[in-house]
Order: structure tokens, then sequence, then C-alpha cells
């Protein structure tokens, strides 16, 4: 039998609010296969001070850039539903996956 190959999944995350903080946003960085790469919040102070708490290396204020990133894989939404379906398409026009 040959060997499975072992995958990590990089997510990039738009939106650094309470509920990555409690809710789904630790399975990003906890479970096995599964790296957050980047996050992006409007104020760059939310979104370094999340980097620093959380041990993530890369953070952004433009989900563009954080979208078309290389070293992203897929795209975490987190933000006020309201937006979810812009960030979606913008993430699906850059041919990532979306949650």
């Amino acid at each position: 039998m040959g060997e499975i190959e072992k995958t990590v999944v990089r997510w990039g995350m738009i939106g650094c609010g309470s509920v990555t903080e409690r809710k789904s946003g630790p399975a990003f960085w906890q479970v096995p296969g599964s790296s957050l790469e980047m996050v992006m919040a409007r104020r760059e102070t939310q979104a370094a001070d999340y980097c620093e708490r959380h041990g993530v290396k890369r953070y952004t204020t433009s989900a563009e850039r954080l979208v078309n990133d290389d070293r992203v894989d897929a795209v975490y939404v987190a933000t006020p539903p309201d937006s979810h379906l812009e960030y979606a398409l913008m993430a699906a026009k850059a041919g990532k996956p979306v949650w």
C-alpha cells in the first residue's frame, strides 16, 4: 500500500471578530491539516493584535490582497452576514474555496 500524502490547507480569514475568537475560528489553527496563513481586518491594529495573540504570521487590511495571495488556499468569511456574498464572490473569482 502506498503512503497517503498529507495536505495542509492554508486558510485566509476575512474578519477578526468575536466569532473567530471562540466559535469557529480556533479550528483553522488547531486542527491537523489546517493552517491559518493570513487574516484581514479593516483596522490594522485589530489584525496585528489578532496575529500576535494567535500566532498568525501575516495580516492585511485588504480583502482583495488576502483572496489573491498565493499562500492562501481557501477563504473563511467571518464578517457580518450582509457582506458574505461580496467576499464569497471575490474568493470564487480567484478560484478559492470559501467557507
